[in-house]
């Protein structure tokens, strides 16, 4: 599947530019969300909330897996939301790596502070000048076991200095770390993955750590572990 995608994007980028490329990738990513079902892990995915398409978003989520992300790109999609991923999976994974250097992610070296702030800053240009949104995930790295790790400030604050207005999200994500209790392989069976997305908080008025400190609280108040 990433395979034939890697060939799609590559196409639908260099033959219609932006527009197409996107929707080859959800496209894509419908599919890997789909693939779930193979194993009899389900998704569920809730949205209550009537976010704007008019304003750029700031998706913050907890993070259990990698499986956490397609379903996050499919059922946000008419948000355009970028990610901030670490460089290193720019390179060498077919449809996903294409996607993460052509398709406006922030492709972070944790290594080179300079190098990561200029990405997260060119992501929140982007953000202001073509109203895209952006999935954070501020705990760094994935939760193996589901327990939360604590909420990092940095790069949402860098970006609400160039989109003070943009809206902020939270989504909380339940048992996707189920699906890798024992690695990549092999995957585990008949879970009930979930994806919720939370009450906005608006940012007027509001710090920066504030802002991810009540973000935070509201994703740990529906983890299930």
């Amino acid at each position: 599947m990433l395979l034939i995608f890697h060939a799609i994007q590559w196409l639908s980028l260099n033959l219609g530019g932006y527009t197409p490329h996107k929707k080859a990738v959800d496209i894509l990513n419908w599919f890997l969300t789909s693939s779930y079902y193979l194993l009899g892990n389900t998704v569920t995915f809730i949205n209550h909330q009537h976010l704007p398409t008019n304003r750029s978003i700031i998706f913050i989520a907890n993070h259990q897996s990698m499986y956490d992300i397609p379903p996050l790109i499919y059922f946000l999609r008419k948000h355009h939301a970028k990610f901030i991923s670490k460089i290193e999976l720019a390179t060498g994974i077919p449809s996903i790596s294409y996607n993460l250097k052509h398709g406006g992610a922030a492709n972070i070296d944790r290594n080179d502070p300079k190098q990561s702030i200029g990405e997260i800053l060119k992501l929140a240009k982007n953000m202001k000048e073509k109203n895209w949104s952006t999935v954070i995930f501020p705990e760094g790295t994935r939760s193996k076991t589901g327990v939360m790790k604590p909420f990092a400030v940095g790069g949402i604050a860098t970006i609400l200095k160039k989109v003070p207005h943009a809206l902020i999200v939270p989504i909380v994500i339940n048992n996707s770390w189920k699906m890798v209790r024992y690695g990549s392989f092999p995957l585990n069976t008949f879970i009930a993955m979930r994806w919720e997305v939370l009450k906005p908080i608006e940012p007027e008025g509001l710090s920066a750590e504030e802002i991810v400190k009540k973000a935070e609280a509201a994703i740990r108040e529906k983890v299930m572990l």
